[in-house]
């Protein structure tokens, strides 16, 4: 049951500002609907981290989570590992760790196993600035979701587990229907037509 100050709240969110979610209709298939509710909360989300670290810490989303990469892994990463768990090109990962080198917050090394490979890890100050930074960070995300009772937190959190399980079953799925057809290719004979 929706309580006054919800209802309060969402008096003031016009299609304007609820943003992709106001394009749902009613009629909509519920996939679409719920696809819509989540990307809408993740994005107000996001906002609002990417405006506290640009105003608290004059930094920007892309160099917290490169901060914290490398907070994960203090024996440093190479940069095409860098890269992977960030999910963006070598380009990207090499300019961002020029700006971070250039400010004292991460540093270049030799890769014992392999001298044409760099690793990057946080100096000693990269480490104190991420950490400042990550304790903010927390603190952020636990004031965005105060005030939303505890068992609906623990009921989201246990639905959205199921859903990337189920989705990673799906992702399997279409995989093993894509694969299925190149190894039957594979092993005709040459020479063998289709029938």
């Amino acid at each position: 049951m929706a309580s006054m100050r919800d209802f309060k709240l969402l008096r003031g969110l016009d299609e304007q500002s609820i943003g992709l979610e106001a394009r749902a209709a009613s009629d909509d298939h519920s996939a679409v609907k719920l696809w819509l509710r989540l990307l809408a909360c993740s994005t107000q989300i996001e906002q609002e981290i990417r405006s506290r670290l640009r105003q608290r810490f004059a930094t920007t989303l892309p160099r917290f989570d490169y901060l914290a990469q490398l907070e994960r892994h203090a024996e440093g990463l190479r940069m095409n590992a860098l890269s992977r768990y960030l999910m963006v090109t070598g380009g990207n990962v090499t300019g961002l760790t020029d700006q971070l080198v250039a400010e004292g917050l991460v540093e270049r090394l030799s890769d014992p196993e392999d001298r044409r490979s760099l690793i990057v890890r946080l100096t000693a100050a990269g480490r104190a600035r991420f950490l400042e930074m990550a304790a903010e960070h927390e603190a952020w995300l636990v004031e965005l979701f105060d005030g939303f009772d505890r068992d609906v937190k623990a009921s989201l959190y246990a639905a959205l587990g199921q859903l990337r399980l189920h989705l990673a079953g799906k992702q399997a799925e279409v995989q093993e229907t894509q694969v299925l057809p190149k190894r039957r290719a594979a092993a005709r004979p040459l020479g063998a037509k289709d029938r």
